[in-house]
């Protein structure tokens, strides 16, 4: 399927800039106000030029969140707490089990091009997946990457990770989200992103019968940042730290 983001030259998005992003892992889950608190003032701290860019690596406690274009019809159940959130998009889910990935890179040095941008996360989830032998794909129509289903019938596909962004000043927050091993039946309280036609659902790595862990995510996922991105500091790991 022919896909327009595919043939975006997405070199310029690598850093130019002597200095690395960092990156860092919160090994306990972090509650979703702490994180959009500290993303926001990293992000500050970015586009004033007084803190490296940043990838933060996370998991959140069961909960949901609604995105700009979200719309009350899309919470079937209010199963865990729901946060209205300033990102793009509509509802999803968050919890133990997907690794979701806050983003806070200055565009204006690196690219300042939203569409452009947006490709380049799916670039990055496309390579990561790669790495366990699992071909996700872009939609025309569709945000996020998809998998094939051919098992559960014609057409049928599943998302397996999504993307929401916000920029400040040129500085991107939030960021993607790639399933390891959630618990898939917590979808099942809502539409998840607006997508209601039933021949698409959602999935995950243990889902599609790759056994990965957490932390063979991440060393997929930072290969995949440093082709698409650039160079990065060593990894940081934090028992529960924000991203200040």
């Amino acid at each position: 399927m022919v896909n327009s983001r595919d043939s975006l030259d997405l070199a310029p998005f690598a850093s130019t800039e002597a200095r690395s992003v960092e990156w860092l892992i919160s090994d306990a889950p972090v509650p979703y106000p702490d994180a959009i608190a500290a993303m926001e003032t990293r992000a500050a701290a970015i586009a004033a030029g007084e803190a490296p860019e940043l990838v933060w690596l996370l998991e959140h406690p069961p909960l949901y969140t609604s995105g700009t274009s979200g719309r009350p019809s899309d919470m079937l159940e209010t199963r865990f707490p729901v946060f209205e959130t300033g990102r793009g998009g509509q509802v999803t889910y968050h919890g133990p089990g997907q690794r979701v990935v806050y983003l806070m890179l200055d565009l204006k040095r690196r690219r300042p091009d939203v569409r452009a941008y947006v490709a380049s996360l799916e670039a990055l989830i496309i390579r990561t997946l790669a790495a366990f032998n699992i071909k996700g794909e872009r939609r025309e129509d569709r945000v996020g990457v998809w998998v094939a289903r051919p098992d559960k019938g014609a057409g049928h596909e599943d998302k397996i990770a999504a993307i929401g962004v916000r920029l400040k000043r040129w500085v991107s927050l939030h960021g993607i989200s790639i399933n390891v091993e959630p618990d898939l039946s917590h979808f099942n309280a809502i539409v998840p992103c607006g997508i209601v036609d039933p021949r698409y659902g959602v999935t995950s790595l243990v889902d599609l019968g790759h056994p990965a862990t957490m932390t063979d995510l991440d060393v997929a996922l930072r290969q995949a940042f440093e082709d698409v991105f650039g160079a990065l500091e060593a990894p940081t790991i934090a028992q529960r730290q924000t991203a200040s």
